[in-house]
């Protein structure tokens, strides 16, 4: 049997709750097709900083490293420095653990869930390629003359070859595996930002090693609008840390909201992270009103990086059937209990083997 072992790290908020239902659909999942995941448990995140001044002590740091693959729930808590326990976490596992792929797959499971007037299942079908450890968040920032009516803050972009190239050589090899259309979309601001002319130099050079994939270039505010009038056209799409951020919450709208909406951190071959993509919502924490669907749905992302296709499948599969069914009625809090979904998908998995056995 297979065997993996697994890094949890429910967070803050609504975190813990989410992880939990996760946790209980992958059992479901392992228990049908033959595997079996061993869980970690780290207590880290905002809580645990107030009562002990731990944000992530290298000694678990180092423990995780070890590990086959990480899920986080959620990080944050209004009552924390800004940004001090999301950069001791997140980004902390994001950078020292080289994680420069941010995957964000963008489709609609349920047209009743999607926004867009006149726009059916099939027409929003995407992947988001996040440059992950460069850009505008790699902590390269500075204050002069702080508090005061002259104070100058500024904030350092910083993107290498190397690492530009990686990710959109990664998006390139994806396109080829995806589907039909085989495209892959470079989204920048190269006209007003004249750093990111590395990123369209680096592009043109990888794409004359795919010629079976066709290539599209977007700036970022053009994006922002043909992603809402024509979602169609996009495949693949590859960006900077700081707009693939901002652009797929816009992707996880036309979704139907980030309760649906996961993605991957990964070092391809080496190490990964998954997570839903929303926040830790810390006034719905401990109420059980929560939607687990988007951490279940990382759950399924960390199964097909394993190797574990058919229960990855299995998984998103019966979120989907349930969706459409109506019997998951949406992914807004309160329309369902977190565990009533949590209970829902797992048992569903295993009536569904059952079903063909029987």
């Amino acid at each position: 049997m297979k065997t993996f072992d697994i890094a949890v790290i429910g967070g803050d908020g609504i975190g813990p709750e989410v992880t939990a239902e996760e946790l209980k659909v992958l059992d479901a999942a392992a228990d049908v097709y033959g595997f079996k995941l061993n869980y970690h448990q780290y207590p880290f995140g905002s809580e645990h900083y107030f009562k002990t001044g731990e944000i992530f002590p290298e000694k678990a740091f180092e423990e995780v490293k070890g590990l086959d693959a990480i899920l986080l729930g959620a990080i944050g808590d209004p009552r924390a420095p800004v940004g001090l326990i999301e950069y001791g976490i997140i980004a902390k596992m994001r950078f020292e653990l080289d994680l420069y792929v941010n995957l964000r797959p963008i489709k609609v499971f349920d047209e009743r869930l999607c926004p867009l007037k006149g726009k059916k299942a099939e027409d929003i079908d995407m992947v988001y390629i996040r440059e992950n450890t460069e850009g505008a968040y790699v902590g390269a920032h500075g204050f002069t003359h702080k508090g005061q009516p002259n104070e100058v803050a500024t904030q350092v972009l910083v993107y290498t070859r190397a690492g530009v190239e990686r990710a959109i050589r990664y998006a390139f090899e994806l396109a080829r595996t995806r589907n039909k259309k085989k495209k892959v979309t470079l989204i920048d601001k190269a006209n007003a930002m004249r750093s990111h002319d590395l990123w369209t130099r680096t592009f043109a050079e990888v794409a004359r090693e795919y010629p079976d994939i066709s290539t599209d270039h977007a700036y970022v505010d053009a994006a922002c609008m043909w992603m809402i009038k024509n979602p169609e056209w996009f495949d693949v799409a590859v960006t900077t840390n700081m707009f693939g951020d901002i652009l797929t919450d816009l992707g996880a709208v036309l979704q139907g909201g980030l309760g649906i909406a996961a993605s991957a951190n990964i070092h391809p071959g080496k190490k990964a992270l998954f997570e839903p993509i929303h926040g830790s919502a810390p006034k719905y924490a401990g109420m059980n009103t929560a939607s687990p669907v988007a951490a279940i749905m990382a759950g399924s992302m960390m199964l097909e990086y394993l190797g574990l296709t058919e229960a990855a499948h299995a998984v998103e599969g019966t979120v989907v059937s349930l969706l459409r069914a109506g019997r998951i009625k949406g992914v807004n809090s309160g329309l369902h209990k977190c565990n009533e979904v949590g209970d829902m998908v797992a048992t569903e998995i295993k009536a569904a083997v059952a079903g063909a056995k029987g």
